[in-house]
């Protein structure tokens, strides 16, 4: 009984995740923009579908290099506002309701870590 159980926490101590990284983390993020359904991202007070949307922020990172350390920051210096016009960015979700680019990534932020 006891090799079994001495084995059981092993291989079970085994298959525990590495966390993610930040890099994975926005990458999710990015993700989860690029696969809503029937929403659409708002950019300077047009709307543009989620792929678009997510293909701007995929450059914006792109064009950051390695200022962007961490997933809480790609979302307060890219994802939440035009670095042109300031103006914040929304996304229209099916329903019609508007939310903040800054809070749904947020959240979406607030379910990944709490799952690691």
């Amino acid at each position: 009984m006891k090799i079994f159980i001495i084995t059981f926490i092993a291989f079970f101590g085994l298959l525990q995740v590495k966390p993610l990284t930040e890099k994975q983390k926005i990458n999710l993020l990015v993700s989860y923009v690029e696969q809503l359904k029937d929403a659409k991202f708002i950019r300077n007070g047009s709307e543009h579908t989620c792929k678009e949307a997510a293909n701007h922020l995929k450059l914006k990172l792109k064009n950051a290099g390695d200022e962007i350390k961490t997933a809480k920051q790609f979302i307060q210096e890219l994802a939440t506002k035009s670095s042109l016009t300031g103006k914040p960015y929304e996304i229209l979700l099916p329903n019609g309701k508007k939310v903040k680019s800054e809070t749904f990534f947020l959240e979406k932020l607030k379910e990944i870590e709490s799952k690691q």
